[in-house]
């Protein structure tokens, strides 16, 4: 299969506003050439404190806050609270995704739905550029979620603000069709965050290997290997924008890797948090240049 090509702006039918906002994220900060890097760190709310187990001072949001200004990031992602607690220093800096809906991992992802946490309007009084929203693909109570989903995007519709989805496949349902990580979920994940309106959609690379017979015809009859995954799913995202997510951390081979094979499929960029900041903070520095030296520098626009 060959490379999905990235849209551009022109071609995404966005508003003016939109066509700024994403603009301003694109050319104006992180490498400017085209290519995103977010920082997320909604860990907290969605794993509760054992995320920052590893690295103790990134307990603290300024750590983040701090990674995304001198590492150059495009943003950084998080929650209300984070944003207005600890973003004043760093305001009109870093960029701003501010997350609109949420969980614990307390209960079983078994009927997943993400609360909606803020709105539109708290990412606009904040000088936000885009706002992210989890959907969950899949899941029993998928019809809450589409119809909370619906308002978000009619908001950022009204106000001309960029609506990045988090598109992840949840559910007793997925977990019987090859799992949240098959071809299949990860497929129908980009395909529905794009029909919903999603401008940017944030996804796993799907696993790659044997045919899986748990998965619905014809998935269950194909191979994948890693690439060909990540650019079957580039492909179902349409004109909405792929940014490939990091996951837990596995190690800086495993990372590197997993850039590549993204913006080689491409993708328009890349959304690493525990990779990057489940670390001193001078590594966290060392690996964010690493990635954006060596990976993202050769795949703008």
């Amino acid at each position: 299969m060959e490379a999905a090509r990235r849209p551009n702006l022109d071609e995404m039918g966005l508003s003016l506003g939109k066509k700024a906002r994403l603009h301003r994220l694109l050319y104006q900060h992180g490498l400017k050439n085209g290519t995103l890097m977010i920082l997320p760190i909604d860990q907290g709310m969605e794993h509760g404190p054992l995320n920052f187990f590893p690295n103790p001072p990134s307990a603290d949001p300024d750590f983040q806050w701090r990674l995304a200004l001198e590492g150059n990031y495009n943003g950084i992602a998080l929650h209300y609270g984070l944003a207005r607690k600890y973003m004043a220093k760093y305001a009109g800096q870093v960029p701003l995704v501010l997350k609109l809906n949420g969980k614990t991992n307390v209960p079983s992802d078994s009927e997943a739905l993400s609360t909606l946490t803020g709105s539109v309007e708290d990412a606009v009084s904040m000088g936000a550029d885009a706002v992210g929203y989890t959907l969950f693909v899949g899941s029993p109570r998928q019809d809450e979620d589409f119809l909370q989903l619906m308002q978000i995007r009619e908001d950022c519709d009204k106000y001309a603000m960029p609506l990045i989805v988090w598109s992840y496949p949840r559910g007793f349902e997925i977990e019987g069709k090859g799992g949240r990580d098959s071809v299949y979920a990860v497929d129908y994940a980009a395909r529905l965050a794009m029909e919903m309106g999603a401008d940017i959609v944030k996804l796993n690379i799907p696993k790659s290997g044997p045919k899986d017979a748990d998965q619905p015809a014809p998935y269950n009859g194909l191979e994948y290997d890693y690439a060909e995954a990540a650019k079957r799913v580039v492909a179902s995202a349409g004109r909405t924008l792929v940014l490939f997510s990091g996951g837990s951390k596995l190690g800086d081979d495993d990372l590197m890797n997993k850039a590549k094979v993204a913006m080689e499929a491409g993708a328009v960029g890349l959304i690493f948090g525990r990779n990057m900041w489940q670390r001193p903070f001078d590594e966290a520095m060392a690996i964010t240049k690493r990635v954006q030296s060596e990976v993202l520098s050769h795949f703008g626009d």
